[in-house]
């Protein structure tokens, strides 16, 4: 039995959760549902589940304050949000899970069998705190980004990325001081994330700090002379929007 505890201020969000879990999986027993964020800490100071439930958004202390209240933790977490596309953006980013209301059954089970995978697996608490240190830097230019890894977590100081390139599935970093580094996150995610944060996604296979941008040389699409001399094409559907943030920089 998956011990399952549900945190949502919401009424109407918890009885949906409950009722979900009750009529589809019978095999998760709820010991706690609360409404109030600071008495469901409480309750897993003293009892921690196997699974979380948490709503993003809650009065005087959000999902994320709650997480970073009880770090370390070893529970697996699903997080429930009305919309927060911040939020949104860092848990893909970290490789989480998370359901929008209202919910839909098949993604609650997808979301609860990658749970059920990472709870045998104890592998997890490296990505919870990769996502609470992004999340922290919700409504501001990213600065320091925090990257899951094999290995753990690596740090990357946003206006050291000279720009990043597509790798199949994985993303290869261009940095201004070191050798490149090869993550396994996909160029997406990184444009998801880094987008407000003088990022520029200029073609299929390329993401730019507009900062590190020396020269535009005119064509087609054109290409981009980067900092360390690196050419860059432009794409030639990119190339109006990559000139109107040039245009703001």
């Amino acid at each position: 039995m998956i011990r399952t505890i549900i945190i949502d201020d919401e009424a109407d969000g918890r009885d949906a959760i409950r009722i979900t879990l009750e009529k589809y999986l019978p095999d998760l027993t709820i010991t706690g549902i609360f409404g109030d964020p600071e008495e469901g800490l409480n309750a897993i100071r003293k009892s921690p589940p196997d699974l979380l439930f948490l709503d993003i958004q809650m009065p005087r202390m959000s999902g994320f304050d709650l997480l970073n209240a009880l770090m370390p933790f070893s529970f697996e977490v699903i997080f429930v949000t009305a919309f927060d596309q911040y939020a949104i953006k860092a848990i893909r980013f970290s490789a989480l899970d998370y359901l929008l209301k209202p919910l839909d059954i098949d993604e609650l089970r997808g979301a609860i069998d990658r749970a059920r995978e990472r709870l045998c697996a104890r592998d997890s608490g490296i990505q919870y705190q990769a996502i609470l240190h992004n999340a922290r830097q919700r409504g501001s230019r990213i600065e320091r980004l925090a990257v899951p890894t094999g290995e753990g977590i690596e740090f990357f100081n946003t206006a050291d990325i000279i720009y990043c390139e597509a790798d199949g599935s994985y993303t290869t970093l261009h940095l201004c001081n070191g050798p490149t580094t090869l993550v396994s996150r996909n160029l997406k995610d990184f444009e998801n994330l880094l987008g407000d944060s003088g990022f520029s996604r200029v073609h299929h296979s390329f993401l730019i700090n507009i900062n590190h941008v020396q020269k535009y040389v005119k064509g087609e699409g054109g290409y981009v002379v980067m900092t360390g001399d690196h050419h860059v094409d432009i794409s030639r559907r990119r190339k109006e929007d990559f000139l109107r943030l040039l245009d703001k920089v």
